[in-house]
């Protein structure tokens, strides 16, 4: 991954850069190969994509390759559901795998290196319970207890273990460990369990197993089988390294090695899957891909660009230690590449009726618009303007204060691409709310400037009353209103944190009609307003737009 911050031929080389580069100049490996390896029990979220980035990124950059692997060893939690997700959440960030690969192509390997250790006198049979083996643990200052199975034979093991994968004993009754040192000060060698029996149909393999491999033992087997040169890990793995490098010297295999770097942590934001399992099944949130989600899909349904996620992950770099990143810097991301890619637009989201007192009635006229005066080569479109108009109801004052450039009565403005308006007068309903505003015109303005010089400093949008077409806008924020929301008083849940605000659906807003062809996930700028995208909710007949961001960091007043 490279920093933005530098020319091409200076950028400097993360820590893993740096080992590869190492790697590859010393003949350690002639070409690298990276893995990124999911469990297809849940849709995969930001912090997923700075993995994928990663993996996937120093594979391309050294001319390497990248597998995907499935990390399916639960088949209680996991589904092909999943499974697909995954594969479209890659390609939309822009990656192709080398292979596609499961941990569970490689049962009858995993079961038989279980084996050869048994027969090397390296793993037993433990007929101990969960809460026994955790009890008879030890903690970091005391060392565990060996159970009181650990010295069976190795032909005892091998009956029973051969047993267990025979189906002949019940979940929990039986576990296979391997044996290494309960009094060692990393409690990961204090003979860690390599298998358990979950009678459960697995997704790919049905039902022939009833024993599945724990994380620890199948992941450096499953690297070593695939050749992986470069395993890489978020930093909570770092305690594991050591067992992942016992496996591989015991059963002396090709000797893929774990480096760590540290997991993407964002403010505003959780990203357990079991705490957004949570939000989808209670009804926080409408489902993985509601548009406050940080799950990928989330955020390419809200309107983000594999583009704009691709950049926030090389802006933020690989560190060796955890920090927390401003979301602001992921919105930020977007906008710089919305700015250039994004077609602009006008729509009134709170609209309040303009009338143009001395404008030709039954008149409309074409004016010429800019698409995006980031990309010429998108060109211009035409623009009906007409005697009554649509503007945002904030863009009005009766009475305006000081340095208010907008609408007021007796204060002239400019219309995006028009004329030159005056406000002269109100009407208003018995509640006092404003119901139009009536105005002149000055016909020497047509385009926005006045032949005899003089200068307004308020331009506003508008769109033709005439000619608008209707259409439902939900406006997104941040899903939690405080920064750091797993941190709660006694008594308190991530869920009290959630932000009120965090939606809001307006069902009157009023577009230009170039908006009436647009298509699932197409993305504009609405002029003076922020970027937007089209829902998956919508249709020809009900136009449904997600703000993705407003045009400027709107958190940062309120911090």
């Amino acid at each position: 991954m490279e920093s933005n911050n530098l020319p091409a031929n200076e950028k400097q080389l993360n820590f893993l850069e740096e080992i590869i580069e190492k790697d590859l100049a010393e003949g350690v490996h002639k070409s690298i190969l990276t893995r990124f390896p999911p469990e297809p029990n849940g849709y995969l979220h930001i912090g997923h994509a700075k993995s994928i980035c990663l993996n996937f990124g120093l594979g391309k950059k050294y001319g390497g390759k990248t597998n995907l692997r499935f990390d399916d060893t639960n088949p209680v939690k996991e589904d092909t559901e999943y499974v697909e997700s995954i594969q479209e959440d890659i390609k939309w960030l822009g990656f192709e795998w080398a292979n596609v690969f499961y941990t569970s192509d490689y049962f009858d390997q995993l079961y038989e290196w279980a084996v050869v250790l048994i027969k090397k006198g390296l793993a037993y049979v433990d007929d101990q319970t969960l809460d026994e083996i955790r009890a008879n643990r030890g903690t970091v200052t005391q060392p565990g207890k060996n159970s009181p199975y650990r010295d069976r034979s190795v032909e005892e093991n091998l009956d029973l273990f051969q047993r267990m994968k025979a189906g002949e004993f019940p979940d929990g009754a039986k576990v296979l460990r391997a044996k290494i040192d309960m009094a060692h000060p990393n409690m990961q060698f204090r003979d860690p369990i390599m298998y358990r029996i979950l009678h459960a149909s697995h997704h790919r393999t049905g039902d022939k197993w009833c024993i599945y491999p724990m994380y620890d033992y199948a992941h450096g087997q499953s690297d070593s089988i695939e050749h992986i040169t470069h395993s890489i890990c978020t930093l909570e793995f770092d305690i594991h390294r050591p067992l992942y490098d016992w496996f591989i010297e015991k059963l002396e295999i090709f000797p893929s090695h774990q480096y760590e770097f540290a997991r993407l942590n964002i403010n505003y934001t959780v990203m357990s899957k079991r705490k957004l399992l949570q939000l989808v099944k209670e009804g926080y949130v409408s489902g993985w891909d509601d548009p406050r989600m940080p799950t990928i899909c989330g955020f390419r349904r809200r309107g983000y660009t594999p583009e704009s996620i691709r950049a926030f992950c090389d802006r933020i770099g690989v560190a060796k230690r955890d920090n927390i990143i401003d979301y602001s810097l992921l919105e930020f991301s977007l906008r710089e590449h919305l700015n250039k890619v994004a077609q602009r637009r006008m729509a009134v989201l709170d609209p309040v009726k303009v009338v143009i007192d001395n404008y030709p009635e039954g008149q409309t006229e074409m004016l010429t618009a800019v698409n995006n005066p980031e990309c010429e080569a998108d060109g211009t479109r035409q623009v009906p303007f007409s005697r009554e108009l649509y503007i945002e109801r904030e863009d009005f004052m009766e009475v305006a204060p000081k340095k208010y450039f907008r609408m007021a009565i007796g204060q002239e403005v400019r219309l995006r691409y028009a004329y030159f308006v005056t406000a002269q007068s109100v009407e208003k309903d018995a509640d006092g709310n404003i119901t139009c505003i009536h105005c002149t015109y000055d016909p020497a303005t047509r385009g926005g400037d006045s032949p005899d010089g003089r200068k307004v400093k308020g331009t506003i949008h508008w769109v033709s009353a005439q000619h608008a077409i209707d259409a439902e806008v939900r406006l997104f924020d941040r899903l939690f209103a405080v920064e750091a929301p797993d941190d709660c008083p006694e008594g308190k849940t991530f869920l009290d944190n959630l932000n009120p605000d965090s939606l809001k659906v307006l069902n009157n807003c009023k577009l230009e009609p170039a908006l009436a062809e647009v298509k699932t996930l197409d993305k504009f700028q609405f002029e003076r307003l922020g970027y937007f995208c089209v829902d998956n909710d919508s249709t020809p007949e009900h136009l449904v737009f997600n703000r993705s961001c407003t045009l400027k960091d709107s958190w940062a007043k309120i911090k």
